[in-house]
């Protein structure tokens, strides 16, 4: 049996959750977990084998045991620590921004003068950020987790798949704006102007599943008072717990994605769906739901369904569509594809 190691000791938790979950009961690779203390608060973990890890300790873990590949979930610091690593092991990470593993030398000196100043200076004085370049070249294998930005250097890993569960019969149309309520990411002031500019009998429920804060919090609390008795808005002015968020994603009939087209990481420009993966992909595919997505992001998915003017009509439109998601995005096929290309980047 194959052995491998995750770790996470940065930010994207979710992503070990869902690896975590799809590689539950796999019978051909076992898989040891390196999780910082953040990042283990926020896992629920019975089964696996976790150990609590950071910067300092991970180097010395991975010496202790003998693995067949490496795969790092996130570099965007302790870059000194990850070098190490890749040069040392069979390792893969998962890039998030494809410009930000691109980046050169110079590119990332001045993006340290561009914002969150003290933060930066700390990555290039502690953390060696002018290594990430190297980190991601001398790693052995790129991993994405949106098949469209896959090349020749960057391999599809394939986590996500469609929940089994009973979806509750709604009285209202029931909208879900998954993702934290800000203005950074998501064009939110474009779904503000266009709920109230519905002029229908029907009943929506617009949920904005995401914590919201400053103008747009108090964009909502204007909102909810404007609208007519047969458009109904809710918001949460705290972080959504796992519970809420789950309950509610099983209930939408439709995702609403206002993704900014392009967006920055470490002030260096993104573009969703060429260069960076939103989470809504992954949201979509998880709870089986048809999403509608700004009409410029570049997709081939079926289910992800480019906005059109009229949203009421739109709206009316998915309630009566299907794609078959588990025929798609089954546990079982999914979980056959993620050890296909483990073994293969083992055996490569």
């Amino acid at each position: 049996m194959k052995k491998i190691a995750y770790i996470e000791i940065d930010t994207h938790a979710e992503i070990a959750r869902a690896f975590m979950d799809i590689m539950r009961g796999s019978e051909n690779i076992t898989v040891d977990y390196y999780f910082s203390k953040k990042v283990t608060d926020q896992i629920h973990h019975d089964e696996e084998t976790v150990f609590l890890s950071d910067s300092s300790m991970i180097p010395d873990q991975l010496k202790e045991k003998e693995y067949d590949l490496i795969i790092i979930g996130t570099v965007h610091r302790f870059f000194n620590t990850f070098l190490t690593i890749v040069k040392k092991y069979n390792t893969a990470i998962i890039t998030h921004n494809l410009n930000f593993t691109r980046a050169t030398n110079s590119g990332l000196l001045k993006s340290i003068f561009k914002g969150d100043i003290i933060y930066r200076l700390k990555l290039w004085w502690k953390e060696g950020l002018l290594y990430a370049p190297k980190v991601y070249q001398q790693s052995k294998f790129l991993l994405v987790l949106d098949e469209a930005l896959t090349s020749e250097r960057h391999r599809f890993l394939p986590l996500f798949y469609t929940k089994d569960y009973i979806k509750p019969e709604n009285n209202d149309l029931t909208v879900v704006i998954p993702g934290g309520v800000s203005q950074k990411r998501r064009d939110y002031d474009y779904i503000f102007k266009t709920i109230q500019k519905i002029q229908s009998d029907k009943n929506y429920e617009f949920v904005f599943l995401g914590k919201a804060k400053d103008n747009e919090l108090k964009q909502l609390k204007n909102l909810s008072g404007k609208l007519p008795e047969n458009i109904h808005i809710t918001y949460f002015s705290e972080r959504v717990s796992s519970g809420d968020f789950e309950k509610w994603m099983q209930k939408a009939d439709v995702l609403w994605c206002p993704i900014q087209q392009e967006t920055e990481f470490f002030s260096l420009q993104e573009i969703y769906g060429l260069t960076k993966m939103t989470g809504n992909l992954g949201d979509a595919i998880a709870y089986g739901k048809l999403a509608i997505f700004p009409k410029n992001y570049p997709s081939k998915l079926e289910f992800i369904i480019p906005e059109k003017e009229n949203i009421p009509e739109l709206l009316d439109e998915l309630s009566s569509m299907h794609f078959d998601f588990q025929q798609h995005y089954n546990r079982e096929d999914i979980q056959k594809r993620l050890e296909k290309l483990l073994n293969s980047l083992i055996t490569a």
